[in-house]
């Protein structure tokens, strides 16, 4: 299980990973394990049984049948987690707002980092991203992993997307602080993508304002700087595939313009990448 001599997720104390048991968590569930254990970290598994506004009797029948469906589940986590001595809880909640039950039990618990799953790469947009992880990450929550089905993350190729907004530059300073402390990290690509050409000229500043900001710090590994132009979803996903980046590391706005992930290029990366996506926001 140790795959990281120190892990991406650096000093993280707690980590919250968001499942319904279902096997496009697989992933996600083995990331959580594997970041728990490297860093020492507790780990907080989280099921929030979304709810509608039937009759008080039926939600409670069926969030009743629910909770009893993911104690196994939640049996198995537990017993890997001790396996690997994880201190480990785990929460069966109902909600009407699954999305911000889940933000406000990380702020509860003082996660440093909400770990989710991703569904497959066929279907609408919607449900690639898995709509309650495309959810989430509108909350604005400091740190989200997506992790596709079935994915592993080796730690050894990363991938930063800037736009230059606030939120690439806070994506850029954790991708720094990740470059510093992880030893298993060989390669950094930084990407920036101008829809048109005539948007080339600032996407080679982006370029340059985050390379000032690598050159200032204690990162020694190399270093690639690319700007495109193209479809910025597709670029990042196609750049990230061919540079075998297993982490696309982003911003994605706040609660102000949830609905707006990046001119919905976090969420259309998330859906299509082959890898994970670590999305910073505030």
């Amino acid at each position: 299980m140790e795959k990281f001599q120190t892990h991406p997720l650096g000093e993280a104390e707690t980590i919250l990973f968001a499942t319904d048991g279902s096997s496009y968590t697989e992933g996600a569930a083995q990331e959580a394990i594997s970041f728990s254990h490297a860093c020492n970290a507790k780990l907080i598994i989280l099921y929030a049984i979304p709810v509608g506004s039937e009759i008080a009797s039926t939600v409670h029948a069926q969030s009743m049948e629910k909770m009893a469906a993911i104690q196994p589940y939640f049996d198995n986590m537990k017993k890997i987690a001790a396996d690997h001595d994880i201190a480990c809880e785990t929460i069966a909640l109902q909600s009407y707002q699954p999305e911000k039950t889940i933000v406000e039990k990380a702020q509860k618990y003082k996660a440093d980092i909400i770990v989710m799953g991703r569904h497959g790469k066929r279907g609408l947009l919607k449900l690639l991203v898995g709509s309650m992880t495309a959810k989430v990450i509108g909350q604005g929550f400091p740190k989200v992993l997506v992790v596709p089905q079935d994915f592993v993350i080796s730690g050894h190729t990363i991938l930063l997307a800037t736009d230059g907004s606030k939120f690439s530059q806070l994506a850029t300073h954790e991708t720094i602080s990740l470059a510093e402390n992880c030893q298993s990290l060989k390669k950094l690509l930084v990407l920036s993508v101008a829809q048109k050409n005539a948007g080339l000229e600032n996407a080679k500043k982006n370029i340059e304002d985050a390379k000032n900001l690598i050159n200032k710090s204690k990162v020694d590994i190399t270093c690639d700087y690319l700007a495109e132009v193209g479809s910025p979803a597709e670029t990042i996903v196609q750049q990230a595939q061919k540079h075998s980046a297993d982490i696309i590391i982003m911003g994605g706005y706040g609660r102000e313009m949830s609905k707006l992930l990046m001119g919905h290029v976090t969420e259309r990366v998330i859906g299509k990448a082959h890898g994970a996506v670590l999305v910073i926001g505030e």
